[in-house]
């Protein structure tokens, strides 16, 4: 069927404190809100991913492919329902919060496999511990926590019934299933997780790590790449166009640097390398911008749920001198991948006038690139 995921973004989190709102903030370097995003976007089942924003959040959003984007309300009611209004030709929702970057695959599976029998589904925790009543400060007595549960999301409903239950709402529920029980809905329960946690509070973002920290996929992966010299006045490296006596003879722009570390990226994926991705053989490349190669890298990386850790790029060569340039790379590499330039790394050596390289005939490029998911 096909599936939608709203992810409400609208919010304030003012209690999580910082200058900006939660989901905008940083988490193991990148935004909540991509962390969550990216663990919708990887699932098989989801066709759809819809992020409801505040309309004064529009300039903090960087470039996210394939994502509609919508502006929410003034309440969350009605953010959900500009989502919901959005989700149009879907048959299932899940609405999410964006502040729940951990949420799991498995939930995601759990909650569309019980919506093939319920109106909605949720995930919940047990509650475990002992409940007290109080009042001022003092415990007044002990509450039974029999059939107690703590509500989590994605709580995903069919579309054309929740909908429906939101237009007949009052407005100030809690949550989705709030409002899908008063419109007499059957709700299921499957099990939540522990890390699939809001991020409420400030000391949230360190426990956040920490989880991310116990299960993470850490990649690496290398580059290399070489062309020699031809007629010209410039070669292109690492985005950056430098004066020589020579040009570098490839069938796109033969931009050695760019080229090992957007096989750096294919490696770490175990996806091949550039020509299978752009074949030489076909015309349409030639003489292509390099960029293009690592833009799509590097979306495949972010599309498997992978974040680029780090670059560290080696240019081999007598000529030209690299090191005039070198910042003005790193800090193109990094505008393109959409990384922090501190993590971007960009160095030349040379061949002590061994080999081709130091025989002045081409330069040659090794790249390495981490990737991390949690």
């Amino acid at each position: 069927m096909k599936t939608a995921a709203i992810i409400v973004a609208a919010g304030r989190g003012l209690r999580a404190g910082g200058d900006l709102p939660k989901q905008f903030q940083p988490l193991r370097g990148r935004m909540v809100l991509q962390h969550t995003i990216a663990a919708f976007a990887r699932h098989p089942q989801i066709n759809r991913i819809i992020l409801v924003i505040n309309t004064d959040d529009r300039d903090l959003l960087p470039t996210l492919p394939d994502v509609e984007v919508v502006n929410g309300g003034a309440t969350r009611d009605a953010s959900v329902q500009a989502g919901l209004n959005a989700a149009n030709g879907a048959e299932l929702v899940l609405i999410h919060d964006a502040a729940r970057p951990l949420v799991s695959q498995r939930i995601i599976t759990d909650v569309l496999d019980a919506l093939k029998t319920h109106a909605g589904a949720a995930p919940a925790l047990p509650v475990t511990d002992a409940l007290w009543r109080g009042q001022d400060g003092r415990v007044q007595a002990p509450h039974p926590r029999d059939g107690l549960f703590r509500a989590q999301t994605p709580q995903g409903f069919h579309l054309d019934q929740i909908l429906a239950a939101h237009a007949a709402h009052s407005g100030g529920a809690l949550d989705d299933v709030e409002v899908a029980l008063a419109a007499g809905l059957d709700v299921a329960i499957v099990m939540g997780d522990e890390a699939n946690m809001k991020i409420t509070m400030p000391e949230d973002f360190t426990r956040a790590e920490q989880m991310m920290e116990q299960d993470m996929d850490i990649r690496l992966g290398n580059g290399y790449d070489v062309h020699r010299f031809c007629e010209g006045d410039h070669v292109v490296l690492c985005g950056v166009k430098v004066p020589h006596s020579h040009g570098l003879d490839g069938h796109s722009d033969a931009d050695v640097g760019m080229h090992a570390v957007t096989d750096a990226i294919y490696g770490a994926l175990a996806m091949g390398d550039i020509g299978q991705h752009f074949p030489p053989s076909d015309p349409q490349w030639k003489g292509a911008a390099s960029h293009i190669f690592l833009e799509h890298a590097v979306k495949m990386a972010a599309d498997h749920g992978f974040t680029i850790s780090n670059v560290d790029c080696t240019l081999v060569c007598e000529m030209p001198k690299i090191g005039p340039h070198a910042g003005t790379m790193r800090s193109e590499m990094a505008r393109i991948m959409g990384m922090d330039m501190g993590r971007v790394s960009v160095k030349a050596t040379t061949s002590e006038q061994l080999g081709f390289t130091g025989r002045k005939e081409g330069i040659a490029a090794l790249a390495t690139v981490t990737l991390v998911k949690a």
